[in-house]
């Protein structure tokens, strides 16, 4: 008589918890890729707006063309040199996994910077800055600039320098937003920049280098954090309408909500309060919804900037 052999294949559950090695491997090729895509656009609005038009900039970057200004060393191997220290400091305070992938984004972007000099101002192109306009210059380099290094830090890494110290200040002041933090390290870095020789006037200078540095800010913190952002909305609707209400933003809006049990404090009525979570864009459409179904529905609706759960931010994910 044969004995029943155990069964050791693993639970439905775990297999739903455990993602492939496949779909890992998967997820990794997409973060580094979106890394180099962000080190590019870097690299493009430091080499081809800020530094042509002899502007600084914040960071390890504005330290780095105050250098360059100076001494006239390549700025994307000045960019390199001085980042060393802080990746070991990164090391130190997030380990091996920080430290590879910002590595690869400050190491990429300052080959970028050289290559982009190289070929598109020494070389074939030679008509750099693309425009005479130092307003163009500085805000378009703060956008580039700004999208770059928010889909850098989206996906976990950064490109050292002052970056490092920024996510350390996280940690610890975790109410802060890295764009804050970063704009009064930048303005710090800044207004060293107003000693550097220049052509022109200085002020004029030190204005559109402080103008990009604002610009970069909100640029980066609106990547960074604008795909957290949502609305908030609290239904209070009458009892016999909840069911309708409920069914048509399940089914229209393709959107989770909370049902909780109210009472009006002037009728007494039994009341239903409907509380759903949902998209700027698809606000809207929300809205009509409800006015749908409900012409008396009494709404309430804020502004949520971080939601952690399904279809938003993970909440094991780092912080940015």
């Amino acid at each position: 008589m044969k004995k029943n052999k155990l069964n050791k294949t693993p639970s439905t559950e775990n297999e739903a918890v455990k993602p492939s090695k496949k779909k890992i491997l998967l997820g990794v090729i997409i973060q580094y890729l979106i890394i180099t895509f962000g080190c590019l656009l870097y690299a493009i609005g430091i080499s081809l707006f800020v530094e042509p038009a002899k502007l600084s900039s914040g960071g390890m970057t504005g330290i780095s063309l105050i250098i360059n200004a100076v001494t006239n060393f390549p700025t994307g191997y000045l960019y390199i040199i001085l980042n060393i220290p802080m990746l070991i400091l990164g090391l130190i305070f997030f380990g091996w996994k920080f430290l590879l992938s910002t590595g690869y984004a400050t190491l990429l972007s300052g080959l970028f910077m050289r290559l982009i000099k190289h070929v598109c101002v020494e070389g074939w192109l030679n008509n750099v800055p693309l425009t005479d306009n130092v307003l163009v210059n500085s805000v378009i380099g703060a956008v580039l600039f700004g999208v770059g290094m928010g889909l850098i830090f989206r996906m976990g890494a950064t490109t050292a320098g002052t970056d490092v110290v920024v996510k350390i200040l996280r940690k610890r002041f975790r109410h802060l937003k890295t764009g804050m933090i970063s704009l009064v390290t930048d303005m710090i870095i800044v207004g060293c920049s107003l000693f550097v020789p220049c052509n022109g006037n200085r002020l004029d200078r030190l204005f559109y280098t402080a103008l990009h540095v604002v610009v970069f800010a909100l640029v980066f913190d609106w990547v960074l954090y604008g795909g957290n952002s949502a609305k908030t909305v609290f239904i209070i609707t009458a009892k016999e309408k909840c069911d309708a209400v409920i069914n048509r933003i399940l089914k229209d809006i393709d959107t989770g909500a909370t049902i909780v049990d109210a009472q009006g404090a002037y009728t007494r009525a039994e009341k239903v309060m409907i509380m759903c979570v949902v998209k700027p864009f698809l606000y809207p459409r929300l809205r009509d919804v409800v006015h749908e179904e409900d012409k008396k529905a009494f709404m309430i609706v804020s502004s949520a900037k971080e939601i952690y759960g399904e279809g938003y931010q993970n909440p094991e994910d780092a912080e940015l």
